[in-house]
């Protein structure tokens, strides 16, 4: 564990030296013990150990400035206590979280599953024969949710394709200009299809096609493909820069092409 978090005194001492850090060259001994829940006392003995051991200089009255050696400290306790952080969430956590799955048939609580992603939903089946397993948390029957935990591997999971399909704005002739035949092609083999604007509903609706959301659609469409999902994004010209700005945020790759 961190010697920040071990040692009180050393926790006080590191807590104190931000503060400074933070409020210099005017230091007021009173906020920082309101800040730290110490005695403006305590605080100003602390303050002359940390000037003696050449981690603050002092300026003049109520004047302090953290030298070269106080950033050096802070950032060699900062980082243990960053390491100790990742490994609480990663190694600690992370084993402990649970998450819900469909199971694909029966599950016993405390049975070992093996974890798969379908139709953009994890499963759990029960016994250990994939790449990515966790066990049971509830008793679960086919097709209801049960709790998994205790993670171990990885989902094997292909990211999903994106398409965005461009639709002129109906002063260049809107859904209209749409060939409806083409559009359904185009969506036929998506497992996701939404619409940003309009003239992209009106030209979906006009080719037969209900889509999923007309909203968001931009980080629908990331977070389906993120589940291995292909999805296809109809979009007026006007709202294809949010549609792909949301797509770039979550690093899924996409095309752009005209729906004309």
């Amino acid at each position: 564990m961190a010697d920040v978090l071990e040692n009180k005194r050393t926790a006080t001492r590191f807590r104190i030296l931000v503060e400074i850090a933070d409020r210099q060259p005017a230091v007021s001994q009173g906020e920082i013990a309101d800040a730290v829940g110490v005695t403006s006392q305590a605080v100003s003995e602390y303050i002359r150990e940390l000037v003696d051991d050449a981690l603050v200089e002092k300026e003049g009255r109520s004047r302090y400035r953290i030298t070269k050696e106080g950033v050096d400290w802070l950032l060699s306790e900062a980082a243990d206590v960053q390491r100790f952080a990742e490994h609480v969430t990663e190694d600690i956590l992370g084993s402990v979280q649970e998450d819900a799955a469909i199971a694909t048939a029966a599950v016993e609580e405390g049975e070992t599953v093996t974890l798969s992603m379908r139709d953009g939903l994890f499963h759990a089946t029960p016994g250990e024969e994939g790449p990515a397993t966790g066990v049971a948390t509830t008793s679960a029957a086919a097709d209801e949710d049960v709790g998994v935990t205790g993670f171990e591997g990885i989902v094997d999971l292909d990211p999903g394709n994106v398409s965005v399909l461009q639709v002129p704005p109906v002063r260049s002739g809107g859904s209209r200009a749409v060939d409806a035949d083409a559009l359904v092609a185009a969506c036929a083999d998506a497992e996701t299809v939404a619409a940003a604007g309009v003239e992209a509903v009106a030209a979906l609706r006009r080719a037969g096609v209900e889509p999923a959301t007309t909203f968001a659609a931009g980080e629908v469409a990331a977070d389906a493909a993120s589940r291995g999902l292909d999805a296809v994004v109809v979009a007026t010209a006007d709202n294809v820069g949010r549609v792909t700005d949301a797509l770039r945020d979550a690093d899924v790759a996409y095309e752009v092409t005209e729906a004309a």
